[in-house]
């Protein structure tokens, strides 16, 4: 096992990288690394010559009444997954090095559908991702860049600033990691408590559950995942919606690949979850 080289500064990168070799890609991430995380580098290494792989806790897109100074931060672990990975290259900068004097200017808008759903309940949150991802892959280079699809909009959203900035990389969503009993992996599980831990298994529960009703059409679908989260009182739902895949509008007469989305809070913890669904058909979950 032989550990990554780590940049810590812009200078740093960029040395480092010209000495990456053939096909690049890269995993961005915020560290806490889990096996969702494990997922997209061994997609990665597969993919590519070489994988490179970032850690930064990016404050633009915390909330100011969000987790930014508790979301956890395991350098050093997060270094050990990595090198299991077969990672070459780790770019974990801090915040100055990554935005100096301060914050940006400009940002990056994520337009429209930055600001519902996710966006809705946190304002402003996709403004920061799409300015870091952008941010990041100008600075990485990648040939492609693997991101996981339980961030179902921050990946349609991802893919739009790509295209519309012209940069040259492949996008690619990685199926979403679960834990045997169905919970989406998130690095804010581990904030969950055992009793909040079998309460938040609800939600993909009732994505299942959903999905499962999809020949009888959106209403189907929404009223069954509904009628599962109502049996669980201890989830505040934040959203439940099902949306045409390709728009993200409301799902219409033409619409067969859909998606169902939940946000819930259990105690002090947000959890997010989406599955696949396609409408009129008996294969229904993705």
């Amino acid at each position: 096992m032989t550990a990554p080289r780590v940049a810590r500064t812009v200078e740093e990168l960029a040395l480092a990288r010209a000495e990456l070799s053939g096909r690049v890609a890269v995993v961005m991430t915020m560290g806490a690394l889990h096996e969702g995380h494990l997922n997209l580098m061994r997609e990665g290494r597969e993919r590519s010559d070489s994988l490179l792989v970032t850690i930064f806790v990016n404050p633009l897109q915390f909330g100011p009444n969000e987790d930014f100074d508790r979301y956890p931060r395991s350098l050093a672990v997060d270094l050990d997954t990595c090198a299991r990975a077969g990672v070459d290259l780790v770019f974990a900068p801090s915040v100055e090095a990554m935005y100096p004097p301060g914050e940006p200017i400009p940002w990056v808008s994520a337009g429209h559908l930055g600001t519902v759903l996710e966006g809705e309940s946190r304002p402003g949150h996709f403004d920061g991702v799409v300015t870091v991802v952008v941010k990041l892959l100008r600075l990485t280079r990648p040939d492609l860049a693997l991101f996981g699809q339980k961030d179902a909009q921050q990946l349609a959203l991802i893919r739009r600033a790509v295209a519309d900035h012209d940069l040259a990389v492949e996008i690619i969503g990685v199926p979403t990691v679960r834990e045997p009993d169905g919970l989406a992996m998130s690095s804010r599980n581990r904030y969950l408590d055992p009793p909040g831990r079998q309460v938040a298994r609800v939600l993909s529960r009732a994505l299942m559950v959903g999905a499962h009703a999809s020949p009888g059409g959106a209403d189907a679908v929404l009223m069954a995942a509904r009628s599962v989260l109502a049996d669980t009182p201890e989830v505040a739902v934040d959203y439940l919606v099902l949306v045409d895949d390709a728009t993200w509008e409301a799902p219409d007469s033409t619409t067969t690949d859909a998606r169902l989305l939940v946000a819930g809070r259990i105690g002090a913890t947000r959890l997010i979850d989406n599955v696949a669904v396609a409408l009129g058909t008996r294969d229904s979950v993705g």
